[in-house]
């Protein structure tokens, strides 16, 4: 009895093996493999092309307008140009690929329903994204090569991207931030910046020989060190907020240079201060305040 409904089996496939076309079917499998491949190598070449074509007007530009502020939008505008290319030529190929296998697209995306409403919900972040970034780069809030603080993280901007934004940080990390959770930008590289060099010192330290060993320091370093704007300016004796006795100097100095700065000159007084015999604290000094 099996043997009987198996051999059934196999007359019904020869059947329907002889019905198909294969000469037909694999003709059409053939061409459609044949559109997709050349929607693929356009693509390819698209892209080649395409970014040939930007980075010889970036380059171009950005040799004319070296170290300036327009090299930094030059450079923004070539990261943001290279994510629209990219996009676009994803969206075509996808497209282009769904359109030859026969998928309806439009009505597909129309008549999905719930499927629909959950790609929309799901792409909901991606806009806002884009809408974020569209903003950003409209109110020029940011530029590839400025040193910025972005919610909690501190870098140097890499990318400014429709989707994202890239930061390297100071200790190397690469991180990339979806523009629609950038809530606070405080960018470091638009305004001369101020070097807050802070000594430390005892009670007993005699501040008039402080003071005269700094301004010896600054007479002698300043006119070397070009990033300083004006005249360093003395503030003096300053409790911080755990007890701790400082002698503080603040220098006005270009952007992205204050770090430098402060390095430089607290090693110079650190130096002088103790070749002239003055006692530092070796460790936070806590003074402990009345009640």
């Amino acid at each position: 009895m099996q043997f009987i409904h198996f051999q059934f089996l196999i007359i019904h496939l020869q059947k329907l093996f002889d019905y198909i076309d294969w000469q037909k079917l694999l003709v059409t499998i053939s061409v459609k493999i044949g559109i997709i491949l050349f929607f693929t190598i356009l693509m390819l070449l698209g892209r080649r092309i395409g970014k040939a074509v930007i980075n010889h007007f970036v380059n171009r530009y950005r040799e004319k307008y070296r170290d300036t502020v327009t090299e930094k939008r030059i450079r923004t505008f070539h990261t943001l140009s290279m994510n629209v290319l990219i996009y676009a030529l994803w969206f075509f190929w996808i497209y282009s690929v769904l359109s030859t296998l026969g998928v309806p697209v439009g009505t597909l995306v129309a008549s999905a329903g719930v499927f629909s409403l959950a790609i929309g919900l799901g792409a909901q972040g991606f806009v806002t994204d884009i809408v974020s970034g569209f903003f950003i780069l409209l109110e020029k809030q940011l530029e590839v090569g400025e040193y910025v603080q972005i919610n909690t993280i501190r870098g140097t901007i890499t990318a400014v991207g429709l989707r994202t934004t890239q930061i390297v940080s100071d200790d190397g990390t690469l991180n990339f931030i979806p523009n629609r959770t950038i809530t606070t930008v405080a960018n470091m590289s638009r305004n001369n910046m101020t070097a807050m060099i802070q000594v430390a010192i005892l009670p007993e330290t005699p501040i008039d020989k402080v003071i005269s060993i700094i301004n010896h320091v600054n007479e002698r370093e300043v006119p070397k060190t070009p990033e300083i704007i004006g005249t360093p300016k003395l503030i003096g004796t300053v409790t911080l907020p755990d007890g701790k006795l400082v002698f503080q100097v603040n220098m006005t100095t270009k952007n992205g240079a204050q770090y430098d700065v402060t390095h430089k000159f607290l090693a110079r007084y650190l130096s002088e201060l103790s070749q002239a015999g003055i006692q530092l604290p070796s460790s936070p000094t806590i003074i402990q305040k009345q009640s």
